[in-house]
């Protein structure tokens, strides 16, 4: 397993609900541009705030 990510409230927006990420935004008439943008920098935070959690399994 790797690292576990959190989702903060307010996140929600960039996020599938099967927590993947968004890349096309929600709204037709947005900016690609500006969404990939924001979708980055969100990517950013959840690397910033992330402690690498491990679940080790015996064989």
């Amino acid at each position: 397993m790797g690292a576990v990510t959190v989702i903060r409230p307010g996140d929600e927006k960039f996020h599938c609900s099967d927590g993947s990420h968004k890349w096309i935004p929600p709204d037709p008439e947005y900016d690609q541009e500006v969404w990939d943008e924001q979708v980055r920098q969100h990517k950013q935070r959840h690397l910033a705030g992330e402690r690498p959690r491990f679940r080790l399994r015996r064989i």
